[in-house]
């Protein structure tokens, strides 16, 4: 393995990509380490720990452990990078979603090469609005010390002036993340917005792997106890158990048998020959999950303000409860429903059945027993929906298995998110997208992949 991976930097064109793509990994860290101006860094840090560690069974806390999660931020320290990725991912959703419903849009989708850099032209633009509106938002909460508290602005730097020189600092710390990204997908190695938020899930790895190893040197391993060696074990199985079905559900493919016609050209007969096409059975990927988890920290946030108008509304407060992350049974059943659907709609929106049987008559393909056209179209639609079910059903597992570890075993809902769901699957995923990658590029030189056995 170490031979074939030093062999990927004697190859001139690979090592400048990983190595410019490592150059600007390494900026994407050091922005976390530079805090916005006119903050009282330790008395909201001090704040920000005690909201998580009040929160790990769900609230405030652990919607900002969820956010910083999927946005390759960490948004309680108030960095630069403090708002990390997220507005460039959401502008990204709007346009991919109004490009089905738009005409325009659709339009400009199918221009190829010219039309895309105009969408992302469109995207970048609506990032920066994004940016502008949710920094401005958090650091109104910063100065509203989160509704209930003493403001966390330094005091006389706590005007508006100074708030709208950290709302532009924060936008530009994400413009330059995005920046970031599309020079990795240009230049470097991988996909730039993949790899940016596989970092940030990395850098705080090690952060959950302290909260649970730390407590063993200093109360012991026993059975039973807060540091009970099974869940030490349960955790581990998870870890291994949660790597092996991430690579064979993203690997798995369903293979639909494809026959060729034949064509004679001159003495010669072309054609004849009988292939697959591989169909994913994870089509949508890890964005199911993300737009779950997301969506459902408004109900949260709308019911937990409505309890807080009328204090004396105890049915607004146990609604607000059943929507926290952790035990809820509501949450988890809206949170597997929500993965379903979210798991159908876009894999309608980046599978086109009909393109497909279109591009496959074209080039004098057809599947055997079905007619070529709407025939074969219905057919590959079947096909999907039934994958795209397995798919989602895998999706929910890895999704609730933190919020039940973390209510059934007591173990940080942080730990249980790295070492046995979301995180780790995000982790895994693009792990694997870039070993291909990498391996492309070995292919063409005739070495063997990091993966294949040597020749």
């Amino acid at each position: 393995m170490f031979q074939k991976l030093s062999r990927c930097f004697t190859i001139p064109e690979l090592r400048q990509k990983i190595l410019l793509t490592l150059g600007l990994l390494a900026v994407y860290r050091l922005g976390f380490a530079i805090p916005l101006p006119f903050i009282n860094q330790p008395v909201m840090l001090k704040e920000i720990r005690e909201l998580a560690q009040s929160g790990e069974g769900g609230g405030l806390g652990q919607v900002m452990q969820i956010v910083s999660l999927f946005s390759a931020s960490s948004i309680g320290n108030s960095t630069i990078f403090g708002l990390g990725i997220m507005p460039y991912i959401s502008a990204s959703i709007i346009f991919q979603l109004l490009g089905s419903v738009y005409p325009p849009l659709e339009q400009l989708q199918k221009e190829g090469e010219a039309g895309r850099r105009k969408i992302n032209e469109y995207t970048r633009y609506a990032t920066v609005v994004i940016c502008l509106g949710q920094s401005y938002a958090w650091i109104q909460a910063l100065s509203s010390g989160f509704g209930d508290g003493p403001s966390f602005l330094l005091q006389g730097y706590d005007g508006f002036y100074y708030q709208v020189v950290c709302t532009i600092t924060m936008t530009a710390g994400t413009i330059l993340l995005m920046w970031i990204g599309e020079q990795i997908d240009a230049y470097g190695i991988g996909n730039g917005i993949s790899l940016l938020i596989m970092a940030g899930i990395l850098a705080q790895m090690p952060d959950a792997l302290i909260q649970v190893v730390a407590p063993a040197f200093t109360q012991g391993v026993s059975l039973g106890s807060d540091t009970g060696i099974e869940k030490l074990l349960v955790l581990a199985g998870l870890f291994v158990g949660v790597i092996v079905c991430v690579v064979a559900i993203t690997q798995g493919q369903r293979q639909i048998p494809i026959q060729s016609a034949k064509h004679v050209r001159g003495r010669k007969v072309m054609g004849g020959q009988r292939q697959f096409l591989p169909l994913r059975v994870n089509q949508s990927g890890v964005m199911p999950i993300i737009f779950a988890s997301s969506l459902l920290m408004f109900p949260m946030f709308l019911f937990s303000w409505l309890s807080s108008q009328w204090p004396d509304s105890r049915i607004m407060a146990n609604v607000a409860g059943s929507f926290r992350a952790g035990d809820s049974f509501v949450y988890n059943v809206c949170y597997v429903a929500l993965i379903y659907f979210f798991c159908y709609f876009w894999t309608a929106i980046t599978f086109n059945p009909k393109d497909m049987a279109d591009n496959l008559k074209d080039y004098g393909s057809f599947i055997p027993g079905y007619r070529p056209g709407a025939r074969t179209a219905s057919y590959l639609e079947q096909v999907m929906v039934r994958i795209t079910y397995v798919g989602a059903a895998f999706l929910a597992i890895v999704a609730i298995v933190p919020t039940i570890i973390s209510s059934s075993l007591g173990v940080p809902f942080l730990v249980a998110s790295f070492y046995g769901g979301t995180g780790l699957l995000i982790v895994v995923s693009v792990c694997l997208d870039l070993v291909q990658k990498i391996d492309s590029h070995l292919v063409m030189r005739n070495y063997p992949g990091l993966l294949d056995a040597e020749r």
